[in-house]
């Protein structure tokens, strides 16, 4: 909820405060009327209406994160942003070729870091379980165009 009730000198009312695809919207609904703070019905008029708009913006944030959606999961270069190919230094010194997929979790609301070792699934396999976690905390759908996009960018090896 971006709705934040402002009560100092300069104003006394609600800020509905959202970015949308860019572009800063906000908007403030004043608690004074006639140089009066409204109280009762008339107050909660006002905060029933900032409410709204910020529902409104929300609506619009979320269309416009899901239409650029595409665009956020791909590097310039056509390779997948967050899955990562690295050679890992075991403790004992062994390089293991592996996915790394490091990415900000929609599903979990924090970053999440994992890998899958490219010697134990071998390329195709380790390469498609990265896309099956990216996608998972990405919430993109297997049967979509994008998750099939995402499968085909499998970097070159080696």
């Amino acid at each position: 909820m971006s709705v934040k009730l402002l009560d100092n000198q300069a104003f006394y009312g609600y800020r509905v405060r959202r970015t949308v695809d860019g572009k800063l919207y906000q908007e403030y609904f004043s608690l004074k009327q006639n140089g009066k703070r409204l109280t009762g019905a008339k107050k909660k008029a006002v905060e029933t209406l900032a409410q709204d708009r910020d529902r409104e913006l929300e609506t619009l944030q979320i269309k416009a994160r899901e239409a650029a959606k595409d665009e956020r999961c791909f590097n310039a270069d056509g390779s997948v942003k967050g899955i990562s190919y690295l050679l890992k230094t075991e403790k004992s010194g062994n390089l293991t070729p592996i996915f790394q997929v490091g990415i900000a979790s929609e599903l979990e609301r924090k970053t999440v870091c994992t890998s899958f070792s490219l010697n134990a699934h071998g390329p195709d396999g380790a390469w498609e379980k990265a896309v099956d976690a990216y996608a998972k905390h990405k919430a993109i759908k297997r049967n979509s165009k994008l998750y099939k996009r995402l499968k085909s960018a499998m970097p070159k090896i080696g």
